[in-house]
Order: C-alpha cells, then structure tokens, then sequence
C-alpha cells in the first residue's frame, strides 16, 4: 500500500471497525471486504495522482474509497435473508444489497470517522447506475475506482470457479 494512502487515512485502516471488514467474503473466495476497499481506495489515488488533484481533495477521495463499503454486515447470511423476505416484488428488489448498501455505508462512516457531506455522497452514489448518479468529482472518481476494481476481482473469482468445474469435469 502507498505510503500516501497510510499516511492520510491511517485512522480509518487501523479502527476496529475497519478491521472487522476482513471477514466478510465479498467478490469471490479469498477477497474480503477489507482487500476490495483498499484496492478500491489505491485505484482512486492512481487517478487523483494522475489528475493532479489538491491534497485535500486526493485525501477525501481515499477516504471515501476505502469507506465506499463500510456497510458492516454479510449480506450473504441468513439474517440479511429474513430481513428481505419481509418484502416481495419491487420493495423487495430495491430493499436488496446492491441497492442500499453504499446509503448504510455513508452513514456508518459518517457516524464512525465525521466523514464530510461529500466523502458520504460520495460512498452513497458509488454503486451508479443502481443508485443516483454522482455529481462530484470526488464521488465519479470513487464510483469509476470500485468498478475497475470489482470487475477485475470477478474476473478472477469466475475464472476461479470455471477452472473448478472444468477440473471435475475432466476428472
């Protein structure tokens, strides 16, 4: 990790509550929540470095990046599962992960680092076009970072799975 990165957000990747995103599984076996946040916010600074973006505005963008998924629960576990079974058709659709995690995660991060209006903006847009479009520079920077990102970890999460299902069917 850059030093840059620890340097303005060492707060955030040392917390407790930071730290607890390593045990939830999130794009494939062997990617945490925490790898995907921190390869989220390193992605976001190549761009604002390459942008020549302020301090204070490369700052805000790490921050964001790594907070972009702070939701703080498995969504892939039994109670997340009751909670949206209480739901049917569209408020069930919109009720799902992709739809509400990046507004849980704002106001998490909020509560737990005082994040800025935009830095929280910027977490909750950040799953466009599922969610509002974002309108800072700050928020296109962290949503076109987590995409890039995500898109290459599933990628390697699906070639995983494939090169399993190929291994039993030729054995």
């Amino acid at each position: 990790m850059d030093s840059e990165i620890q340097q303005l957000a060492g707060d955030i990747l040392e917390h407790p509550r930071f730290q607890q995103l390593r045990s939830f599984q999130h794009h494939g076996e062997g990617n945490s929540v925490y790898d995907h946040s921190v390869a989220v916010a390193e992605a976001a600074y190549a761009i604002a470095r390459r942008m020549r973006l302020s301090g204070d505005e490369t700052a805000s963008i790490i921050r964001a990046a790594l907070l972009h998924d702070f939701f703080g629960y498995d969504w892939r576990d039994d109670r997340f599962r009751r909670y949206l079974r209480r739901y049917s058709g569209i408020k069930r659709v919109m009720r799902m992960h992709a739809f509400v995690h990046g507004h849980i995660a704002a106001g998490r991060a909020k509560q737990t680092f005082g994040l800025t209006e935009r830095e929280c903006e910027a977490i909750a847009r950040h799953m466009f076009p599922l969610a509002a479009m974002p309108r800072t520079r700050i928020a296109w920077i962290v949503t076109l970072a987590d995409k890039a990102v995500a898109s290459r970890e599933m990628t390697a999460a699906l070639r995983g799975y494939l090169s399993l299902a190929y291994q039993k069917v030729t054995a």
